[in-house]
This record gives C-alpha cells, sequence and structure tokens, in this order.
C-alpha cells in the first residue's frame, strides 16, 4: 500500500468518526420531534444506498441498506408510538410503517425498484408531514 492510499483511507476515516461524533451530538441534544426527523432521514438515506447497491448489482449491499432501513423504520420510527395516546392517527402510522417494511422486504428479495420507490415515496410523505406539523408547533 502506498503512502497516498495510506493517507486516503486514514483521511476516510476520520471523516467517518467526525461525522458519526456529529450524529450522536444531535441526537443526545435533540428534541422528540427532532429524533423522528433524523430516524426518517436516516432511513431514506439508506434506501438512496439500496438504490445504488441495486443498480450495481450488489446484492450484499443492497440487503444491508434495505436491512439498515427496516431497522430504523421498525425499531426507532415505528417503536417511538404511543398507540394508546395517538389513537387512529397512531394506528394509522403504525399501518403505513408496516407497509414501508413488508415494500422493503419485497424490495430486497426481488430487487425490485418499484417496491423500493413505494417505501421512500411513503416515508417522504410522512417526513413532509411531520415537518409541516413540526413548524406549526414552534
Amino acid at each position: 500500500m502506498t503512502q497516498a492510499t495510506q493517507y486516503g483511507a486514514r483521511a476516510r476515516h476520520s471523516a467517518q468518526a467526525y461525522a458519526n461524533i456529529g450524529l450522536e451530538t444531535q441526537v443526545f441534544s435533540a428534541s422528540p420531534e427532532h429524533l423522528i426527523t433524523l430516524l426518517l432521514n436516516g432511513a431514506l438515506a439508506a434506501m438512496a444506498k439500496a438504490r445504488l447497491h441495486m443498480q450495481n448489482n450488489s446484492i450484499d449491499g443492497r440487503g444491508a441498506a434495505i436491512s439498515k432501513a427496516i431497522e430504523i423504520v421498525e425499531s426507532g420510527l415505528r417503536a417511538s408510538i404511543d398507540e394508546d395516546a395517538g389513537g387512529e392517527v397512531a394506528k394509522s402510522l403504525i399501518a403505513t410503517y408496516d407497509m414501508v417494511i413488508r415494500s422493503l422486504l419485497l424490495a430486497n428479495l426481488n430487487s425490485d425498484y418499484d417496491k423500493l420507490a413505494l417505501a421512500e415515496r411513503m416515508l417522504t410523505d410522512i417526513r413532509e408531514a411531520w415537518r409541516m406539523a413540526a413548524d406549526c408547533g414552534n
């Protein structure tokens, strides 16, 4: 390995470590509303990576990216819903998150761009509605 290659690898590692610290800082100082925004953005970023891996026929990369998106939706977004306090809105949101997860599973299983796009559209719509609701609250 040349010195330039070693330097490039260290620079990428340093940049990733810096990004991770920045994200940790955002998470620890975030309001609950901002945490939901971070989760939605993270899931959408993972889906964008999955699309790129699909285009490059990278099965492992696609699977890892879709798994990350599913984990964020299931363990972060869906798990944060208080169904008792949220009533019908919470039930509808849970059903939507279940549809997103199902679409992601099918997208991965069949390398299906349409199912991935559907999941992205649903989460993008939720993110936009969430932003509008958060803006109204401020």
